[in-house]
């Protein structure tokens, strides 16, 4: 079925009228949040702020059904929030509250935002950091169909939304699956990576490996190059969420600036020593790292490097290098910090058969990471497929016909 047919029957011959999202709800901001006011006040209550995902939880809440949410600047500007119930509304979120005597579901105005997120995008602006303006929000044209007759307006809406909800709700179960197996990955993973007194010999990884901080040829632009024989250079934005590999780079740069970096090869570490610091990836290809990265090598005859890997993104780490940074002791993940961290080490006396047990490990990881993580099995795929089901159909559904542009001088 065409969409100019699925929509006409919908339709029945009811106008379409396109109205400012301005003058169907209200647009206002959250309330100032930081990492800090979390930490400090933990708790049950999801922060929702510049992104999608929770920045953390916390012991306190400022909306209550109040669900869909836009993000007003960063990385995340003009993505689109859902959250039912309580939780905080972070500064860098506009909460879209329908106004009382809109006629407009909630749910249908989500999936209308959702469909229009390119035309949300390009009133954004990218001059320094990302940027969403409300009162160029406000001018938003939505579709209404049938304004005229509120009752045959929401009855379209609510069927509109029962068929995209369908495919929502199946997301949804989907997602809930994922979510238990990464719990059930992370609680298998701390098991096996928690050792009685005896059965492992905790190393400082400086002894087991090379820990050194990456370098930065200035200025960078002098050295970037588009020619064959340039080197890999690999930067935060190359890494590719719930992958642990880094397999391609955006830029290279020339080989006199990776002689004023540092160069390593394919299987070598790699951690973000700033910022969002301590996330392991393993590298696919050579190439070299700039300053905001810690490399960790030549630990092959002591570590697999899987089990590395596992080590390294378990909860017991992360939390380490949390506590490190937030005493105030140090601003950053650097060398010696990295080094000072122990690893442990079964079997020290047995490098064969430690690291066969390291490999043991690893594989039962490997089973419940690939399942978590790739995007071209196990859940994620079927995640990735109902998603583009749902797109489909909200296509079908919210392609509604635009108003024809008037010509000046015509009656």
């Amino acid at each position: 079925m065409s969409k100019s047919i699925f929509l006409e029957k919908l339709l029945d011959k009811a106008e379409v009228k396109w109205v400012p999202l301005g003058e169907l709800t209200k647009i206002k901001s959250g309330q100032a949040v930081n990492k800090t006011m979390i930490a400090e006040n933990p708790g049950d209550y999801p922060v929702i702020n510049s992104g999608r995902e929770p920045l953390g939880y916390i012991d306190q809440w400022n909306t209550e059904n109040d669900p869909i949410g836009i993000t007003s600047r960063g990385a995340g500007v003009g993505s689109i929030t859902w959250r039912e119930g309580r939780y905080y509304r972070g500064n860098l979120n506009y909460s879209v509250s329908i106004e009382d005597g809109a006629n407009v579901r909630t749910k249908f105005l989500l999936h209308l935002l959702l469909y229009m997120q390119r035309e949300i995008q390009d009133l954004c602006t990218y001059d320094g950091i990302p940027a969403l303006n409300a009162s160029n929000l406000k001018q938003l044209l939505l579709p209404i169909p049938c304004p005229e007759n509120p009752e045959k307006s929401l009855a379209i809406q609510a069927e509109i939304v029962r068929i995209l909800d369908t495919f929502t709700e199946l997301t949804a179960e989907l997602t809930a699956e994922l979510t238990a197996r990464k719990k059930q990955y992370n609680y298998y993973r701390d098991q096996l990576l928690t050792f009685e007194d005896g059965e492992v010999e905790w190393k400082p990884l400086g002894d087991v490996s090379t820990v050194q901080r990456g370098a930065s040829p200035r200025p960078i632009s002098k050295f970037i190059t588009d020619q064959a024989f340039g080197v890999p250079w690999i930067k935060i934005g190359d890494t590719v969420p719930g992958s642990k590999y880094v397999t391609h780079t955006a830029q290279k740069i020339t080989q006199e600036g990776a002689l004023r970096s540092r160069v390593l090869k394919k299987g070598a570490f790699i951690l973000s020593n700033s910022m969002s610091f301590g996330r392991p990836y393993i590298l696919g290809i050579n190439g070299a790292i700039h300053d905001g990265w810690a490399s960790i090598s030549d630990f092959s005859e002591t570590l697999d490097s899987g089990f590395l890997y596992h080590f390294l993104s378990s909860h017991k780490v992360q939390s380490y290098w949390l506590t490190k940074i937030n005493s105030g002791s140090v601003s950053n993940l650097n060398s010696e910090l990295i080094k000072s961290l122990e690893v442990p080490i079964p079997y020290p006396n047995d490098p064969k058969q430690s690291l066969a047990e390291q490999a043991r490990i690893v594989a039962i990881l490997d089973k419940f990471d690939t399942l978590t993580h790739s995007i071209s099995e196990g859940l994620p795929r079927e995640i990735e497929l109902r998603q583009k089901q749902y797109e489909y159909y909200r296509d079908l559904l919210l392609n509604f016909p635009k108003p024809e542009p008037q010509t000046e001088g015509v009656a």
